[in-house]
């Protein structure tokens, strides 16, 4: 049935303005006024912002770790992501060394087959470069719409690449056209320090922080960025944390290598005095990066609206605290890393950066959505309102007020970091390509309606 969205404000990355919007076939067929909406199911958006459908970039969806999964899977995930105005994610594909790597791929492929209910891609992580993961991944690459690759520069003896492995893999992205992320943070640092801090009985969640500095971070940034150039390939920074990592991508985009970097809400919002909650409540906030000192916040602030950091993704990667964080009691390094954000990405960024005039109306946009549709290889499909884009759209209302809780939200996690803050703006209602999945803030979408998408390759934004 085709809709046709009246009265409301149309906001893409560039342009605000009235209009009206008609969807047909899971696709935006025209966008104006006086438009023929013959047959057409009529949506009242008077008073509210009509957004392109948030793009979440940074997800990790029933993925193991730490002798334990992540509570929310291709279901609860993206149901989640849904009522928090987010259309499309991609998530990470762990891979094994010594195996294929379309075995891993076909493993996550499972996992999102029948419960997605927003669309989804897919990174892939590079672990291991020898010659045969080299050659599979031009079949990944070209066959696979799997574009993005993804090397850990940190947890040393689980996931971490060495220099030689990131290198290649940048070689060979170069080569396909695809998108090299990084964790960045020294890993052999990283571990040393560790050490040293449990043998000295520093096992608190604080430690974390601690163990974590900022200077690690900026060191691997400064070092994944150098063999960018030397590479003369595209690196993409995820979940910067701190103003050294920062420093490091501005100095490479003067130059203007093909750098790019995402920061997340919880380095915008939440500082290290998290983790030093009485009892174990830090373990709520240990996530890697970690929380840094509250001064940084200013500075990502301030590279986000200045294009330093071109996107804002969620790192969303939910453990509960009883059962899964409790797996750290006495000692900080078997806290499993991550925390639940997918759901209030959105409008935690248009509070907080929005409505305090941090950021433009349209930055906004741009980077909860266009951006990411931009380097990740999915634009103009997705990732803005226009003739003949996917019809992933989202109501949104600036008036109102919303206590974010664990009480209300709808993620499978039994916290939220966020948890009593008081936001302004909400989400009214998303489609996803054309069809409601909440509606009137219920849902009313599928398990099984998101699709995979293949996604181009690189192209400079």
């Amino acid at each position: 049935m085709k809709k046709w969205i009246r009265n409301g404000t149309v906001v893409t990355a560039s342009d605000t303005y009235q209009a009206d919007i008609l969807i047909d076939r899971e696709k935006v067929v025209a966008i104006g006024s006086n438009l023929d909406g013959k047959d057409a199911e009529v949506i009242d958006a008077t008073g509210y912002y009509v957004f392109p459908g948030g793009i979440d970039p940074h997800t990790h969806l029933d993925m193991p770790f730490g002798g334990t999964v992540t509570s929310d899977n291709f279901y609860t995930g993206t149901k989640a992501a849904a009522f928090g105005g987010t259309t499309s994610i991609i998530d990470f594909c762990l891979t094994n060394k010594g195996e294929p790597l379309h075995s891993s791929i076909s493993t996550w492929h499972e996992k999102a087959r029948g419960k997605a209910v927003i669309d989804y891609g897919f990174h892939l992580m590079v672990s291991n470069a020898n010659d045969q993961v080299l050659e599979e991944l031009g079949a990944v690459v070209r066959n696979e719409g799997i574009t993005s690759l993804k090397v850990f520069m940190a947890y040393k003896n689980v996931l971490m690449a060495d220099d030689e492995t990131l290198f290649k893999t940048l070689v060979r992205a170069k080569e396909l056209g695809a998108l090299v992320q990084v964790h960045a943070e020294n890993g052999d640092v990283l571990d040393y320090l560790i050490k040293q801090a449990i043998a000295k009985g520093q096992t608190d969640p604080v430690y974390h922080a601690y163990t974590r500095p900022p200077e690690a971070e900026g060191e691997a940034t400064g070092r994944a960025i150098a063999l960018t150039a030397l590479a003369d390939a595209q690196l993409y920074v995820v979940h910067v944390s701190c103003a050294e990592a920062v420093r490091r991508i501005a100095e490479a985009r003067e130059k203007g290598w093909n750098v790019y970097g995402e920061t997340c809400p919880q380095y915008l919002l939440l500082d290290i005095t998290d983790l030093q909650k009485p009892g174990f409540e830090g373990a709520k906030y240990v996530w890697s990066p970690p929380l840094r000192e509250k001064w940084n916040q200013d500075v990502l602030w301030s590279a986000l609206k200045n294009g330093i950091l071109q996107t804002v993704g969620s790192d969303h990667c939910s453990f509960n605290f009883s059962g899964q964080k409790e797996l750290g009691l006495g000692d900080f390094t078997k806290i499993p890393n991550g925390g639940p954000i997918i759901e209030d990405r959105m409008r935690l960024l248009f509070s907080e950066g929005v409505a305090k005039d941090k950021i433009s109306l349209n930055q906004f946009v741009d980077m909860t959505s266009t951006k990411v549709a931009k380097l990740f290889g999915m634009f103009p499909q997705k990732g803005t309102i226009a003739v003949g884009s996917d019809a992933d759209i989202v109501l949104f209302d600036p008036t109102v007020k919303c206590t974010i809780s664990v009480e209300t939200h709808h993620m499978n996690v039994d916290y939220n970091p966020f948890e009593g803050m008081v936001v302004n703006g909400d989400i009214i209602s998303v489609l996803s390509r054309g069809s409601f999945v909440i509606r009137n803030q219920q849902f009313v979408g599928q398990a099984g309606a998101g699709r995979f998408v293949k996604r181009s390759t690189f192209a400079r934004p």
